[in-house]
């Protein structure tokens, strides 16, 4: 009977030892920490793009502006309200707004989750990945040029974290209204790094 434990203790060894082979073996992966997806930091990229992240304003309503839950930081919809609280960009697209101010709301929706999230985490520098983004445009109806708006955010993003990192899953859709009259509302999904 023990010669047939260890057998079976053998044979389980070599199974595991083949299964390792397929896993990468650097400490860190074995350790499930990320290495950093991107050449440049977004830290530093804010800089090079002379993006300032202003202090973000506290909730207006009933919710978080994040929620951190294992590795997944969750960021509450933005709209593009500036940096002194002003409204911004107001307006229906397709009626008061063109395209492209539209975009223009959709990105500043980007760097206002961006100060909303290095407020939470400290650094974007412990960003992993750009997983999901649900953008929202205020726009006439049969307006259907709602995912050239939300661009807008996307691009910065990419221009921040780089295309692997800054590139995650998305849903651009149209709406009869947005809170405040706002032109975009955007909210987000990320995975962070140790």
């Amino acid at each position: 009977m023990f010669e047939i434990l260890s057998r079976r203790r053998l044979l389980r060894g070599a199974a595991g030892a083949s299964l390792a082979s397929l896993v990468p073996s650097s400490a860190k992966a074995q350790q499930g920490r990320l290495e950093a997806p991107w050449q440049v930091s977004p830290e530093a990229r804010l800089t090079e793009l002379g993006i300032e992240l202003h202090t973000p304003p506290p909730p207006v309503a009933t919710y978080v502006g994040t929620h951190i839950v294992g590795s997944m930081l969750y960021v509450a919809g933005h709209t593009p309200r500036m940096p002194d609280a002003s409204p911004g960009h107001q307006g229906i697209v397709g009626k008061d707004l063109t395209i492209e101010e539209g975009r223009a709301a959709a990105r500043q929706c980007g760097i206002n989750i961006l100060a909303t999230m290095r407020a939470r985490i400290g650094s974007l520098d412990r960003v992993a990945r750009l997983v999901r983004t649900f953008g929202m445009v205020n726009a006439v109806p049969g307006f259907s040029q709602q995912p050239e708006v939300i661009n807008g955010f996307s691009d910065l993003m990419v221009d921040i974290f780089g295309k692997e990192a800054g590139t995650g899953t998305r849903a651009a859709v149209g709406m009869g209204s947005l809170p405040g009259n706002m032109a975009a509302e955007v909210e987000t999904f990320w995975e962070l790094r140790d």
